[in-house]
C-alpha cells in the first residue's frame, strides 16, 4: 500500500516531547495571564464582621465567660454580706479601696474592677484574641476558609476586630452588672474616695468610664500576645495560656523592685495607674504613660502576627 501523504498546512502529529497547544483562551503554565476573578467577588467582603462576630457569639466558652463576669458581682455581694462591712475594722488604719466597698453601687463596681483587672478580665482577653485563628486551625478549617477565597489580611483583621470587641464587651460588662447590683445593694449615691472626700455621680460615672477604658487599653498587650501566638500555633489552649502565662511573668518582674526603672517598660507597671482617676482632681500622668507602653507593645504584636501569617504555610 502507498502512504498517505497529509496535506501542506493539516493536522500532523507533534514531534516527541513537545507539550499539546493550548486550548484558545486558556493561559498556559508558563506565567500566563491569571483568569479573571468571578463576577461579584470583593476581597473586602469576605468573612463579614457580622458573620464573624455571630460565630463567636454562639461558642459556649463566651457564653461561659459571660456567665463567669456576670456572677462575680454577685458572689461578692454574698462575700460582704456574710463576712460584715469590709470597713468596720476601720479604727485608726488608712482606708483603701476595698474598705469603701460597700459605700455605694459606684464605689462596689469601682472595687469589682480592683480585684478583677490584675488577672481575671486578662483570661477573656487572652480567651477571645488567643482561640480565634488557632481554633480554625485546630477544627481543620483554617484552609477552607482560605480556599473561599478570604484573603490572609481580611480573616486576620476580622478575627482581630471580632476579638477586640468582645475583650470591650467583658471589660463594659463587669462594672455595668456591678454598678446595677451595689446600687441596688448598697444605694445609688456619691462614690466615696478612699483618700477622704467624695465624688457626685455625675463625675463619678465618667470617672468609672474613664478607668474602664484604661483597663482595655492596658490588656492590649495581652491581646496581642494572643493574637500572634494564635498565628503560631493549631492548638488554641497553647495560644490562651502562653498569653496568660507571660502576662503573669510580667507582673512577677514588675514585683521585683531590683529592676528599678527598668520596670516602667512593662506594661504590668502601669496596670493599676487608673487609681489615679479616683482621686478629687484627676491625674492623667500614670494613664498616660501607661497607654503608650501598651499601644506600642500591642502595635508591634499585631504586626508580627499579620507578618507571619502572610508567610505561613496553611496545612490545616
Amino acid at each position: 500500500m502507498t502512504a498517505v501523504t497529509p496535506p501542506p498546512g493539516g493536522p500532523s502529529s507533534p514531534a516527541p516531547g513537545t507539550p499539546p497547544p493550548s486550548a484558545p483562551g486558556t493561559p498556559s503554565s508558563g506565567g500566563g495571564t491569571p483568569p479573571p476573578p468571578a463576577s461579584g467577588y470583593r476581597p473586602g467582603r469576605t468573612l463579614p464582621l457580622r458573620v464573624e462576630a455571630v460565630r463567636q457569639l454562639k461558642r459556649r466558652r463566651t457564653l461561659v465567660m459571660g456567665l463567669i463576669l456576670t456572677a462575680l458581682p454577685f458572689v461578692l455581694i454574698a462575700a460582704f454580706a456574710i463576712g460584715g462591712d469590709p470597713g468596720g475594722e476601720g479604727g485608726g488604719r488608712r482606708i483603701n479601696l476595698m474598705d469603701t466597698a460597700t459605700a455605694s453601687g459606684a464605689n462596689f463596681a469601682a472595687t469589682c474592677l480592683f480585684v478583677s483587672a490584675g488577672f481575671l478580665l486578662v483570661i477573656p482577653v487572652a480567651l477571645f484574641c488567643g482561640d480565634t485563628v488557632a481554633s480554625e486551625a485546630n477544627w481543620s478549617s483554617l484552609r477552607y476558609l482560605l480556599a473561599a477565597p478570604v484573603p490572609r489580611s481580611r480573616l486576620l483583621w476580622s478575627k482581630l476586630a471580632v476579638g477586640l470587641g468582645f475583650s470591650a464587651a467583658a471589660m463594659v460588662l463587669l462594672p455595668a452588672v456591678a454598678l446595677v447590683a451595689g446600687s441596688i445593694a448598697y444605694g445609688w449615691g456619691p462614690l466615696r474616695i478612699p483618700t477622704g472626700g467624695s465624688l457626685p455621680l455625675g463625675e463619678a460615672l465618667p470617672r468609672l468610664a474613664l478607668i474602664v477604658a484604661f483597663v482595655f487599653v492596658s490588656q492590649l498587650v495581652t491581646a496581642g500576645l494572643a493574637f500572634w501566638l494564635s498565628t503560631r500555633t493549631d492548638a488554641p489552649l497553647g495560644a490562651v495560656g502562653g498569653a496568660v502565662g507571660l502576662t503573669i511573668i510580667g507582673n512577677v518582674l514588675d514585683a521585683v523592685t531590683a529592676l528599678g526603672d527598668w520596670r516602667e517598660l512593662l506594661p504590668a507597671h502601669w496596670q493599676f495607674a487608673w487609681a489615679d482617676a479616683l482621686q478629687p482632681q484627676l491625674e492623667w500622668g500614670g494613664m498616660a504613660k501607661g497607654t503608650a507602653v501598651s499601644v506600642t507593645y500591642a502595635l508591634v504584636l499585631f504586626a508580627l502576627a499579620f507578618r507571619g501569617f502572610a508567610r505561613k504555610d496553611i496545612v490545616s
